[in-house]
């Protein structure tokens, strides 16, 4: 009586819940019957080959443009994959993989010449349904650095298929191999068969090598000479005619025989009906961000400490604040204002410029394949960073704010904490907005450190009071966030503040202020009216970078090649 056997995940043992092994398992046999289910879905491959014709020289040599020679990069490529398996394709840089991929998968292009059938649950695919069948993740050196190829690869297809909970995507088994060399199938099985495959070829694999590697050496061929290019064809050659007259290979032609025949053929599962809902894959965008980010543990140290850091500098300088206005006691408040309202924008777009545009490669190659939008990769980005931001500017106003002695009550410090969060959320946003239509990173460094500067100097009034200043500027200034920034911090700070004055000092009219409501009232007149107001315009920046942000992701999408 024959068995089927399925593949399932197996602790190690007591005390090894994070580790993994495969142990094999039998089916139940019911009424002396085979209980044996064909495979939800399979893919066949049946000869696919691709062969280029390039010219020999260039334009301007007439005679050798004329000619042409052709390039054979697939040779009668077949292959049968069922549902639930992972087939790793292995050999060397030009044995065919990327193009063999790019055939099944539609991206092929028409500057070849292609033949071949694709088949899926025994159906045969046209050629313009290729794309809308296959999702292909292009071959990159753009990873995320901190997850595991494990991990990698569930996100994927976490993001690509919308019917497999988590346990059933996690279930799936990296179960046979495939090895091209010269746009030639060498071997396609198990990888418990590539070894007896080899060792009866007569190519043993060394003790304490990994198989992958020496297989792929002994298939390659090795163009550095001519003598050595026809000893390694030689010998690939004759192991791809050993493996095609194998049982390995009849066993796979029987396989695709079989669903071919089939008579109750399931319908080809085209990927657009298996896509998961925006929603859901911002939350997975957003989990993968989290986890791949918050590994870095140095990253995240300096993320939650950079404006710590920056702080302990002001706060040196400082020292503590005086009451005494001939001790600078207003020129000491107003720098600690104009130093917290001007720095914290840059600590952000530092974080945007070292992380995000990686982030930006890989979105680029995903949204092409259609897994998602580029906007929900930069939602998912600007959601990670609200709670590193939240909790780096919290720890730096509470230390700057009583170190140095500010206003020494708790709903002051509170509204000095949320102004301040503003300009450092910005100034991330800012960047990553401005990452999606430019490209090199140094100049978004340039320039949201140029708009920053300009947004202090017309919007702060510290330079020049907007009084004073030409009408034109007046007008801008509603444009920035520093001025509702630098409003509300100035109101947290001196209202209802006295001054004291030592009238021994011989300088005439340094005893002119000596109410904190007289900096409001000749600096920004009316702004404590405007108090409430000025915190709605200034949490109103968020969700407009937020929009721009999107937007300016879309256009990213046509500014893409596809």
């Amino acid at each position: 009586m024959s068995r089927l056997y399925s593949v399932q995940l197996d602790p190690a043992g007591p005390g090894t819940e994070d580790k993994e092994s495969f142990k094999f398992v039998s089916e139940v046999m019911r009424d002396g019957r085979d209980d044996r289910t064909e495979p939800r879905c399979c893919l066949s491959v049946s000869k696919i080959s691709y062969s280029v014709s390039e010219r020999v020289g260039p334009w301007w040599d007439l005679p050798s443009y004329r000619k042409r020679w052709t390039r054979q990069i697939l040779n009668d490529v077949s292959f049968h994959v069922d549902s639930g398996q992972i087939m790793g394709i292995l050999g060397n840089s030009g044995s065919g993989k990327t193009t063999l991929l790019d055939a099944i998968s539609g991206r092929i292009g028409n500057s070849g010449t292609l033949s071949g059938e694709v088949f899926v649950n025994g159906r045969k695919l046209a050629r313009e349904e290729y794309q809308d069948c296959f999702s292909y993740v292009l071959q990159s050196d753009n990873l995320l650095s901190y997850l595991t190829v494990e991990e990698t690869l569930t996100y994927t297809a976490q993001l690509a298929l919308r019917k497999h909970s988590a346990k059933a995507i996690h279930k799936k088994v990296f179960s046979r191999i495939a090895v091209m060399s010269r746009g030639e199938l060498v071997f396609c099985g198990q990888p418990e068969e590539m070894v007896d495959f080899f060792s009866q070829c007569g190519y043993e694999c060394p003790e304490y090598c990994n198989p992958f590697d020496i297989y792929v050496d002994f298939t390659s061929v090795d163009t550095r000479s001519s003598e050595r290019e026809a000893a390694t064809f030689s010998r690939m050659h004759e192991i791809t005619c050993s493996y095609q007259g194998s049982a390995i290979y009849r066993h796979m032609l029987g396989k695709m025989t079989q669903s071919l025949q089939r008579h109750d053929k399931a319908a080809i599962p085209f990927k657009s009906k298996e896509s998961p809902g925006g929603g859901a894959k911002l939350g997975v965008l957003l989990r993968r961000t989290m986890r791949n980010l918050s590994r870095d543990r140095m990253g995240v140290l300096m993320r939650l400490s950079q404006n710590l850091i920056y702080g302990l500098f002001v706060a040196f300088f400082v020292m503590h604040l005086d009451m005494d206005v001939t001790k600078g006691a207003v020129q000491d408040r107003i720098g600690i204002i104009y130093q917290s309202i001007g720095a914290s924008p840059y600590t952000g777009m530092l974080n945007a410029v070292a992380l995000f545009p990686a982030l930006r490669a890989i979105g680029d190659q995903e949204s092409q394949d259609g897994l998602y939008s580029k906007w929900q990769m930069f939602l998912a980005y600007i959601f990670h960073i609200l709670p590193f931001s939240v909790i780096s500017v919290f720890i730096f106003t509470s230390f700057l704010y009583w170190t140095v002695g500010m206003h020494p009550e708790t709903w002051r410090f509170l509204s000095f904490t949320a102004v301040v969060m503003v300009p450092h959320i910005i100034g991330e946003l800012l960047t990553v907005v401005l990452l999606g239509v430019v490209q090199d990173p140094n100049m978004v460094n340039t320039g949201v450190a140029l708009l920053n500067i300009a947004g202090i100097l017309v919007g702060s009034g510290f330079l020049r009071s907007m009084a004073q200043m030409p009408t034109v500027f007046q007008w801008l200034s509603y444009l920035t966030f520093q001025k509702y920034s630098c409003e509300l911090l100035i109101v947290t700070e001196f209202h209802d503040l006295h001054f004291t004055c030592n009238h021994s000092r011989p300088f005439q009219g340094d005893c002119i202020v000596t109410q904190g409501n007289q900096i409001i009232d000749e600096g920004y007149p009316g702004a404590l009216s405007r108090y409430i107001l000025d915190f709605v315009l200034l949490y109103t920046f968020l969700p407009a970078l937020l929009l721009l942000g999107m937007v300016s992701f879309k256009i990213r999408d046509r500014l893409v090649l596809h």
